[in-house]
């Protein structure tokens, strides 16, 4: 692992883990919106995050192919994807997206979006991210020694 693969990595989860919020502070800020430019309530929006796979540059020859160092390689967003959870209908006959007719007359359909499971996910992001920091900021100062050492060990 080289020198700078480290700060890779961790960048990889900080941008990750930032969109990750972004899309969470939406959720939370759309909550409450029956209506879109598509039709319908805002629907949940959530990343699926995937490892990076990359292979090294260079592996030694005496290594066989099958040990594996288990060096990570970091974090990538595959999709930003639609929640599939059904909408919450809230009785409320005089709102303006009322449903008119039918069995389900007078129900507003209120976004899927749950204010607690939200919250608990920026907390996780917020820690994850924090940890990448405070991983960033550790390399640097391990970084720093070593360079310290080679001066005054010379």
């Amino acid at each position: 692992m080289g020198m700078f693969d480290s700060f890779n990595i961790a960048a990889t989860g900080l941008t990750a883990q930032r969109l990750r919020m972004d899309l969470i502070s939406n959720n939370i800020s759309n909550a409450t919106t029956t209506r879109t430019p598509e039709g319908g309530p805002y629907c949940r929006k959530r990343a699926i995050f995937a490892p990076v796979n990359v292979r090294p540059n260079y592996k030694s020859p005496l290594v066989p192919e099958r040990i594996d160092s288990g060096a990570g390689r970091g974090v990538r967003v595959v999709k930003i994807e639609d929640d599939k959870e059904p909408f919450r209908l809230v009785y409320d006959p005089f709102h303006p997206d009322a449903i008119k007719t039918g069995p389900q007359q007078g129900y507003v359909e209120m976004p899927n979006v749950n204010i607690v499971m939200e919250m608990t996910d920026l907390i996780s992001a917020s820690r994850s991210y924090e940890a990448n920091i405070m991983m960033v900021n550790n390399a640097r100062t391990m970084f720093a020694k070593a360079l310290e050492i080679g001066r005054t060990g010379a």
